[in-house]
């Protein structure tokens, strides 16, 4: 490996994690340290693992030690590390100390800087007492007056976790892909959900076969679901997914169910001008023209006499199912078809003579 300068950046891998720090291979029969701090969360939690390939910043030789880092912060915070930092585009740790005219008083190391409001967190903005006394990682925008003036801005630090998370989630999101998410609100047009660290959407169309009318009836804050994801577009950040993708499709065994001329009970799920839609099973609605409803026509105010919810006998008189249409009309009810052939069956021919029954052998 060719000498390093402080500042540089490169990718190692990591060969061994210990309680303070992990060791990687700088391919030259020597080792590197990192301060294990700099890739522990809040918690507690260490982010690399044996094997892994990580990007750190050299930072110098101590006492023989090779030491990098993955930000600069306590005392490797000097005036030269962080001209450095400047120059190389390394991150810094600092403390916010407090708020000031137009954003807010940092404390690098022994150094003291400035970070705008406009500056200070990523698209979700908070309060300003909420960054005050915490430890937040920065990059360095302008470094004058030989330290005396520096600018900081942890947004960018932000946006780069952000574009990397994004990155590490194209393949988990694409198209096709079956994926677990949590609900994290619901909209009257469908529900956003979490899935990776990332804000998808259920589309209300796309919940159900059925019509789905009231979306809390099926969905909550808070529930897990499975869906498929049918669109991504990364360039406006936006992804879509589907719980009906993952059900079987009624359509593809509706001549086997519904043959022409077959009789049927459904209900009424819209009224139109045309015509009511009646809903057999959920995602096979059919058509019930005004022509196909007696003593009824076009200036029918069909809305006034039938309601949805209203339970409906048809018989089906045409089926398309490539085009997904089902004609119907109204008819008797199987119940009724059932009573008068047996009825019919319990008559005799000696029987004084009965015009009703006459009627129904004809038909």
């Amino acid at each position: 490996m060719k000498q390093l300068v402080p500042g540089q950046e490169i990718e190692a891998e990591v060969i061994a994690v210990t309680d303070d720090c992990i060791f990687i291979d700088l391919n030259a029969k020597s080792e590197g340290i990192v301060d294990k701090a700099d890739f522990t969360d809040e918690n507690g939690t260490c982010s690399v693992t044996v094997g892994q390939k990580i990007k750190v910043f050299f930072v110098g030789d101590k006492k023989g030690e090779m030491t990098f880092t993955a930000k600069i912060s306590g005392e490797d915070a000097n005036k030269d590390m962080l001209e450095q930092a400047w120059q190389q585009g390394i991150p810094v740790e600092g403390h916010v100390e407090k708020e000031i005219k137009g954003g807010f008083e940092v404390k690098v190391g022994t150094a003291r800087a400035f970070c705008p409001y406009s500056q200070m967190g990523f698209r979700q903005k908070e309060a300003p007492a909420f960054y005050v006394g915490k430890n937040l990682t920065f990059r360095i925008q302008e470094y004058k007056e030989d330290g005396k003036n520096i600018l900081l801005s942890n947004r960018v630090i932000e946006e780069e976790k952000y574009q990397e998370h994004l990155s590490s989630i194209k393949d988990i999101l694409a198209v096709g892909n079956t994926v677990t998410g949590t609900v994290e609100s619901l909209q009257s047009y469908g529900a956003f959900v979490n899935v990776a660290g990332f804000r998808a959407l259920l589309p209300i169309s796309e919940i159900s076969r059925g019509r789905v009318e009231d979306i809390a009836s099926v969905l909550s804050p808070g529930q897990e679901i499975t869906a498929q994801v049918i669109s991504a577009d990364w360039q406006r950040e936006r992804v879509s997914l589907s719980l009906k993708n993952l059900t079987a499709d009624p359509w593809d065994s509706v001549q086997e169910k519904y043959p022409v001329d077959s009789k049927h009970t459904g209900t009424i799920s819209r009224v139109a001008d045309f015509g009511l839609f009646v809903t057999l099973e959920p995602g096979i609605d059919g058509l019930v023209h005004i022509s196909a409803l007696e003593n009824e026509n076009r200036n029918t105010n069909l809305r006034v006499k039938y309601k949805t919810g209203t339970k409906m006998d048809v018989t089906v008189i045409s089926l398309d199912p490539k085009q997904r249409r089902l004609g119907l009309c109204p008819t008797s009810s199987t119940e009724q078809d059932t009573s008068a052939r047996i009825y019919l069956d319990n008559q005799d021919d000696s029987d004084t003579y009965n015009p009703f029954a006459a009627l129904l052998k004809k038909k």
